[in-house]
């Protein structure tokens, strides 16, 4: 399935693989009211979909946004609460980089202009995601949801200090069954090469606690991981692949790991 804003690839296993913050595109139309800054796009989740390559050959369904996450944050609840109250966030139309500087020139959107952003371009993408997660689970009697995302090691205006390399996130454990959790949290302990945290600092977007539903048989889980994993943080953003020849195989055995769970 493909539309103007998203691209949706479907799989043959339980698995599905969401990748929300891979958009680069600012449309013609609002270029004009961000900064310069703003249309490099520097916040995105960098290569991701080329990082994840090896899940269309797991059987993996893959969706894909265009949009960049300035326009519209994917991973936001549509009423935009925050996700994490009492530290600092962003919100569903973000304002700011991650450092805390001003995306727009002058005034930030209002409520009519959200609200038709939501229309545009959150609704189509979490209709289908939705749709997919309906269509796996009435085929294999359940469905599997890995969110991936990826994030600037340090970020003070958002967390002191540096990150974890690997953020695993499944809501405080009800997003995905207990069993499945401590899989991946496993595999994760098995490799201490890579700094990890479990529910820490990310505890899972609004993908992650909207869509995993275990008793309704829809298991989830959020990977945010530091960029400087598999590329530069900085501009160019250069994908290196020195690097990513050190971490594909853990995110790889980590997706098998979901496509081989069994509820």
């Amino acid at each position: 399935m493909t539309s103007t804003y998203f691209s949706l690839r479907r799989g043959i296993t339980p698995l599905v693989l969401s990748l929300p913050h891979v958009g680069t595109t600012i449309p013609d139309d609002l270029k004009a009211i961000f900064t310069e800054r703003a249309l490099q796009v520097e916040d995105t989740d960098w290569h991701l979909e080329r990082l994840y390559g090896f899940a269309q050959g797991l059987g993996a369904s893959i969706i894909v946004p265009q949009i960049s996450r300035y326009v519209i944050d994917l991973n936001r609840p549509p009423d935009d609460t925050p996700m994490y109250p009492g530290a600092s966030n962003t919100e569903l139309c973000p304002t700011h980089f991650f450092n805390g500087d001003s995306l727009y020139v002058g005034a930030t959107p209002d409520a009519a202009e959200i609200g038709r952003r939501r229309d545009t371009f959150w609704k189509p993408y979490h209709d289908a995601l939705r749709a997919e997660l309906d269509r796996v689970r009435a085929e294999f009697g359940y469905a599997l949801l890995w969110d991936g995302h990826s994030i600037r090691s340090q970020i003070p205006w958002l967390f002191a200090g540096k990150l974890p390399d690997l953020n695993l996130g499944t809501a405080n454990g009800t997003s995905c069954a207990q069993s499945l959790r401590m899989q991946l949290v496993a595999e994760l302990q098995a490799n201490p090469q890579f700094s990890h945290a479990a529910d820490g600092r990310f505890k899972g977007g609004y993908i992650t606690r909207k869509y995993g539903r275990p008793q309704e048989n829809i298991h989830a889980a959020q990977m945010e991981m530091c960029q400087l994993l598999y590329m530069q943080e900085a501009l160019p953003f250069d994908y290196l692949e020195d690097k990513v020849a050190a971490v594909q195989p853990l995110l790889k055995r980590l997706l098998q790991i979901m496509r081989a769970w069994k509820p």
